[in-house]
């Protein structure tokens, strides 16, 4: 069985980490994530339900991954970007 390279990528306020390694052709993106060690280096989210995607585009679990792939895990907004503009205008009146 052939192998591919993928990345895996998150980041939080504090810190943001890559991971780049080899996982069996036919691997789910989800798989891959598991088995990266971002789940080691960000012990406070959950990768077993945590949103990804790749290339920027959100995806299914069941998601095979190609050479190459970047897996991005996806983290809520702290604050609505229309909330804080709308804060902000008021704040200069």
């Amino acid at each position: 069985m052939t192998d591919i390279m993928v990345e895996a990528v998150c980041a939080t306020s504090e810190c943001q980490h890559l991971w780049q390694g080899k996982v069996a052709v036919g691997s789910t993106a989800r798989q891959a994530l598991l088995e990266s060690d971002l789940p080691q280096q960000f012990p406070q989210i959950d990768f077993r339900t945590a949103p990804i995607g790749v290339f920027g585009k959100k995806i299914k679990d069941d998601y095979i991954l190609c050479n190459w792939d970047r897996i991005e895990v996806y983290q809520p907004l702290l604050i609505d970007p229309k909330e804080n503009r709308r804060r902000k205008a008021q704040q200069k009146k």
